[in-house]
């Protein structure tokens, strides 16, 4: 499983709406979920996202944002609207009730600017997702591409036709939407995409991560790794150092040990088990690793973790 797919395993959408609405200036639309992720699209129209500290960031007809923390947020036709009287509404994915099929109602005295909005707001269950979130601005916005653009056609059409399964299709979709909006962000940061990123396309580091990332319990070494990338142990390591900027099992123990912080969050898992799962032929020499990459025990780790 290559990185972006793993990351991303633990986040799913959930009640993902679409909303079609005549807005008429000054409006405001809030946005309640406190979701790790809430993906924006505007289909035509388009305002300005405001972040609780204050953070203005446009967006328009035809494109994308993504945003990231639990801190409620609002989307107003202009930030000066929130100053003055106006229209305000909220949107919630995750309270069926105050998310009726509608969406935003159109405001009295006469349509204003159409402005379509879709939305979806993504839960996230472990903490292997946070790695992505931390790669992450507090808003990204991108210009849609068609695979995008494909997902709102199926969703608007699944919707109208009020088949059953609906919700459960267009969430799916959602999923599908916000992997396309991933990685074309990533695509177009370049060298400032985080490493693991990069890395997984390189020809010489990709194969190898794949490898930890697939396999992370293998007993690994420089040579096997270098095996899997066809390439012998001096260049995988040099390769490896200079794109993900440490080397090949410096870069596997760290893997192995935001595996065993998740699974530390399961109570009916041993740290035996946990120790095996990751690796380690032995708890003590697991308890020894994890203690000087995280400061704690595993025991000590997991009963602060669930206080």
């Amino acid at each position: 499983m290559d990185p972006l797919s793993e990351l991303l395993s633990g986040i799913r959408a959930e009640g993902a709406i679409l909303s079609g609405a005549f807005l008429k200036a000054p409006w405001v639309v809030g946005f309640d979920d406190r979701a790790p992720l809430t993906m924006v699209t505007v289909a035509r129209g388009g305002g300005v996202i405001l972040l609780a500290d204050g953070t203005e960031v446009p967006v328009k007809g035809g494109q994308t944002a993504v945003v990231r923390g639990h801190e409620p947020f609002r989307m107003a036709d202009t930030a000066a609207s929130v100053h003055r009287p106006h229209l305000e509404y909220w949107l919630t994915c995750f309270d069926p009730e105050a998310c009726g099929p509608d969406g935003v109602p159109a405001p009295p005295g006469g349509p204003g600017e159409a402005t379509d909005v879709f939305v979806g707001a993504y839960r996230a269950s472990g903490r292997r997702h946070e790695r992505l979130l931390r790669a992450l601005p507090p808003v990204l916005v991108i210009d849609d591409r068609s695979e995008v653009c494909v997902m709102l056609d199926a969703c608007t059409e699944d919707f109208a036709s009020r088949k059953l399964g609906t919700q459960a299709f267009i969430d799916r979709l959602f999923d599908w939407g916000l992997v396309c909006t991933l990685r074309t962000w990533f695509d177009q940061q370049g060298s400032q995409a985080p490493s693991w990123y990069r890395g997984f396309i390189d020809p010489v580091a990709g194969p190898a991560l794949e490898a930890i990332h697939t396999r992370p319990s293998a007993p690994w070494t420089v040579a096997g790794l270098a095996t899997e990338a066809g390439v012998s142990r001096a260049l995988l390591a040099k390769r490896f150092a200079e794109i993900m900027g440490e080397p090949p099992l410096t870069y596997l123990t760290e893997r192995r040990m935001e595996l065993a912080e998740e699974l530390l969050g399961d109570p009916d898992l041993t740290v035996a088990q946990i120790a095996r799962s990751v690796g380690y032929a032995d708890q003590f020499g697991f308890s020894n690793a994890f203690k000087r990459r995280k400061g704690k025990s595993p025991t000590a780790y997991r009963a602060k973790a669930a206080v």
